[in-house]
């Protein structure tokens, strides 16, 4: 067994030493000087740094009804193992890094306050995290590299210590104004608007005048030398910079309080009285902490949770860090700031900030982006799975369907009603979620999500859900498997109480389509059943192969040979209308399918391939709901519902459990459970036939 020394010398032998040491470089001006000349980007924009590390992720071109979009990797999290993964929100995420694009190339965005707006437990939060934890990591690696400064003092003992600056300034700030233009022209020379990224154009730019801290010590050391700037150059030490939450540099989080406690300082930082006796003043800059949340995300990225619940006091000092990129710290001169202000809020924080005519100042700096709930059922389902990500949460089984139900009724409370009297809302989710319906085009699905502008702004959140699937699992403790039923019971019974309902009619509403989500399952179960029923694969084949037969004497009006009595006969009409009824090909669309089979196998016989009906997923639908009709009463599946079952039917039943556990992601336990409720569903068929 391994000692504690053992395991140290083992976690000590995977240390990256050098890897410690390029984060923790540091050196002289001159040395900043050539690390800017050959890797120029290291002088970014907080803004041009927070869009490149987007773009160092990655993307991919998508398609979203006909129109051509981006999909950025980095909103995977792939780098944390996708925990803030974000589905759904290609839109929401093409429109904010456009936005951060535009800031890169000084548009104008980099002067706003980006406010991500939408319902509660839209992701809005998540992107805000995402920003943050990716920006971090990025600092970290060659391509995100930045730098700050610190000023040599001597102590008591006549050794030599560093103060860095407080707001972990670009070094370039140290170059006075009238040698700026000089420098830059040697710095930019030949770079023809280097390589900071390939999305813009760059050149190394110095924006910004030193803080308050900086210009004191620089002052002093001007006055040290005689005015000698290059020996003032002498006491600085450059370093790489790593930002960090935790530890409060480049990143900063404010969250509004009640307004008796909010006060502007923790914003800008405050006096630190113990040291006024030290430097005689208040105004002296080393008795001050620039300690604000402005002041230590300066080169980063701030974000203000629910922003426009911001004392008025607070929303001064807002306006001047988005506009002007200045902040005030009382007693001293506005100081330049570098940084991405985000924000975030909900709908009626939102609405109150349109109505006050005082916040006039503010609505003119904000870039508004909507963020709303999802509306696609799959990427609702994956939301989900990221929580309970394995099927087994604690030893228990989370049978098939029981997310996905969850999903299904979670993106119906935000659809809105489609103007189409002949669509249904459970249509218009399937549209969305790209299954085809006859008559609908991809232009129609354009049309039907641009008449609804205000979908996916309401309805329920996807944390009620999660906190539902939770409760089921908590309270069907005994039981080893949680089905769908159990889970749409606990958001039924939930809504009796839900806060955020304060409607009658919207909470019938919800009970109206909770309803409609267990009849879609119970048509989802039935047919799952159906084709484990129907998965004999010799019979598949053989009937497959006497539709195209038919098919082929049809299209090309030749009889097809009786292999049995050997005879011509006319093509089996019956046969094939039994067939497409099953996926719905009207009497006026038969043609045009068979059409279409017959032209699928020619174009496959040219390259040289043998058709095979499981490339066709309607023709495999159709057959194996043609072969169910034909089976099922062979199985005897009712008599599941009786006590005595005989030993051939029994056979036959863990045939078909057989088949669900291997093809559809059921255990035994909800194997048995899913084929006794479809046994029920036909004992209740076979009632009502008889009642007749």
């Amino acid at each position: 067994m391994s000692t504690g020394t053992d395991l140290i010398a083992s976690l000590a032998s995977r240390q990256n030493l050098a890897d410690y040491q390029k984060k923790h470089w540091h050196g002289t001006f001159a040395d900043y000087l050539d690390i800017v000349r050959q890797t120029p980007r290291v002088t970014r924009t907080a803004y041009q740094r927070v869009y490149d590390m987007i773009l160092s992720h990655g993307t991919e071109e998508i398609m979203v009804n006909k129109e051509k979009g981006v999909r950025y990797k980095f909103f995977d999290d792939l780098e944390c193992g996708g925990q803030d993964a974000i589905f759904g929100l290609d839109r929401t995420l093409l429109n904010l890094v456009n936005i951060l694009k535009s800031a890169a190339h000084r548009y104008g965005t980099e002067r706003r306050v980006l406010l991500l707006h939408g319902p509660v437990g839209s992701s809005k939060s998540t992107i805000a995290r995402l920003l943050k934890k990716g920006l971090e990591l990025y600092s970290r690696s060659d391509n995100g590299a930045l730098y700050t400064y610190g000023w040599r003092e001597e102590t008591l003992d006549g050794s030599e210590t560093f103060e860095d600056c407080p707001m972990h300034e670009e070094p370039l700030h140290l170059i006075p104004a009238e040698f700026r233009p000089a420098l830059l022209e040697q710095l930019n020379a030949g770079t023809n608007g280097s390589p900071a990224s390939d999305d813009y154009e760059f050149q190394v730019t110095i924006e910004g005048d030193l803080c308050p801290y900086c210009r004191q010590m620089f002052n002093e050391r001007m006055e040290r030398y005689d005015g000698d700037w290059s020996k003032v150059l002498g006491d600085i030490r450059v370093r790489r910079l790593i930002l960090s939450e935790q530890d409060r540099i480049g990143i900063g989080t404010f969250q509004p309080k009640d307004e008796k406690n909010q006060d502007a300082t923790e914003l800008t930082g405050d006096i630190n009285y113990r040291k006024i006796a030290e430097y005689g003043t208040e105004s002296d800059p080393r008795a001050f902490n620039f300690d604000g949340e402005f002041n230590i995300a300066n080169r980063g990225i701030i974000e203000f949770i629910e922003v426009l619940k911001l004392d008025v006091a607070f929303l001064y000092d807002l306006l001047g860090a988005s506009q002007e990129h200045k902040i005030k710290p009382k007693k001293f001169a506005q100081t330049d700031i570098d940084e991405v202000i985000v924000g975030h809020t909900n709908e009626p924080e939102y609405k109150k900030l349109q109505s006050n005519e005082f916040m006039e100042a503010l609505r003119d700096r904000t870039v508004k982006i909507d963020v709303p709930y999802v509306t696609r059922l799959s990427d609702e389902v994956q939301i989900y799975q990221k929580d309970y990500n394995s099927r087994k949460v604690r030893g228990k089984t989370i049978a098939p369907h029981t997310l996905e139900v969850a999903a299904m009724w979670a993106v119906l409370t935000r659809l809105e009603e489609p103007k189409n009297a002949g669509l249904t809302l459970l249509q218009k989710l399937k549209l969305y979620n790209g299954k085809t319906l006859p008559g609908f085009t991809e232009d129609n699905i354009k049309e039907l999500r641009e008449e609804a502008e205000r979908e996916g702004m309401h309805g329920i959140s996807p944390r009620y859900v999660q906190d539902k699937i939770s409760n089921a699992l908590v309270a069907h403790a005994n039981e080893r498997s949680v089905n769908p039923f159990m889970v749409l019971n606990e958001l039924e019974a939930g809504l009796k109480h839900h806060s955020l309902i304060n409607s009658e009619d919207v909470r019938k509403h919800y009970k109206h389509l909770l309803a409609v989500v267990k009849e879609e399952y119970e048509d989802i179960v039935k047919n799952e059943v159906q084709r484990a029923i129907a998965a004999d694969e010799d019979s598949l084949a053989r009937l497959s192969g006497n539709y195209i037969d038919s098919v082929k004497a049809y299209t090309q009006r030749e009889k097809v040979k009786n292999k049995y009595t050997g005879q011509t006969e006319e093509p089996d009409e019956r046969l094939m209308r039994s067939i497409e009824e099953k996926i719905d090909i009207p009497e006026s669309r038969k043609d045009d399918f068979r059409r279409e089979i017959m032209n699928y196998i020619g174009a496959l016989s040219l390259d040289g391939k043998k058709f095979d009906y499981k490339a066709n997923e309607r023709l495999q639908k159709a057959l194996e709901l043609k072969l169910f009709q034909d089976q099922k009463d062979t199985i005897k599946l009712t008599s599941l519902v009786t006590s005595v079952v005989d030993k051939d039917t029994q056979e036959k039943i863990d045939i078909v459990k057989g088949r669900l556990i291997r093809n559809y992601g059921y255990d035994e336990d909800s194997a048995t459970d899913v084929l006794n409720y479809v046994a029920s569903i036909y004992a209740r068929g076979d009632v009502k036939r008889g009642s007749h």
